[in-house]
């Protein structure tokens, strides 16, 4: 024990290893991610701005996804075995990396985005569908350039325990940024558009093949070890 933390748990407590983190055994496959947005709309900048994201991911070798929040009930309004929330959380445990695209409502990002991030739990059984894996944040705007949903969508990221990216992308004024054909014109904001798929896609393959290291928790090993010690003890009674 040492003398400097007497409160410490020497059993749980680990140091940092380089072999954790950089494993011999690396995984081939394309990065996977998926996409969410955050509109209805028949015409949805968020998701026209996230369909140019997910161009972009192909392009950089990732495997792209996405699933259509049309259906989705509202949180505890039904059932987790509803075909939408099913679909999405399996959607979540597939991917290793996600990108979330929502509009600016009243200052804030839309209740259809809050809704996905609501149905995604933070364990389903031993699984943590998210935690670990890679996140960008992305938001369009209908007037000035804005970063309230972005600064939301942060939160939700580090709360759900992603690893969300420094960089981010705000389109100010969606409506005029794309044609009829529905695509992005070029412009500095496709070109941040690039640049955050850029570093998703960077740090996705950093840490896909560490993940379950980078969310390991002295606390949670300690838990764990509390509670295994109590079924010890009890079934010694």
């Amino acid at each position: 024990m040492s003398p400097d933390t007497p409160q410490m748990d020497e059993a749980s407590f680990r140091l940092p290893e380089t072999g954790q983190l950089f494993p011999p055994a690396r995984s081939t496959h394309r990065p996977r991610i998926l996409l969410l947005y955050g509109s209805l709309r028949d015409v949805s900048y968020s998701r026209l701005a996230a369909e140019e994201a997910a161009r972009i991911l192909e392009r950089l070798g990732a495997e792209t996804r996405f699933f259509n929040p049309s259906g989705l009930p509202l949180p505890d309004d039904s059932d987790a075995d509803h075909p939408k929330v099913a679909e999405l959380r399996e959607l979540v445990t597939w991917c290793e990396g996600m990108v979330w695209s929502s509009p600016e409502r009243h200052g804030a990002m839309t209740g259809v985005m809050k809704s996905q991030i609501d149905w995604i739990p933070l364990s389903l059984g031993a699984v943590r569908p998210t935690q670990g894996k890679t996140l960008a944040v992305m938001q369009v705007c209908g007037g000035s350039q804005s970063f309230n949903a972005v600064t939301q969508l942060r939160v939700l990221g580090r709360w759900m325990r992603l690893i969300t990216i420094p960089n981010q992308s705000s389109i100010a004024k969606a409506w005029a940024e794309f044609g009829p054909d529905g695509r992005m014109r070029p412009s500095p904001y496709y070109d941040r558009i690039v640049d955050v798929m850029e570093e998703l896609m960077k740090f996705t393959l950093l840490t896909r093949d560490s993940a379950d290291y980078l969310v390991d928790r002295y606390s949670q090993r300690k838990e764990t070890a509390e509670a295994l010690m109590a079924r010890v003890n009890q079934q010694a009674l």
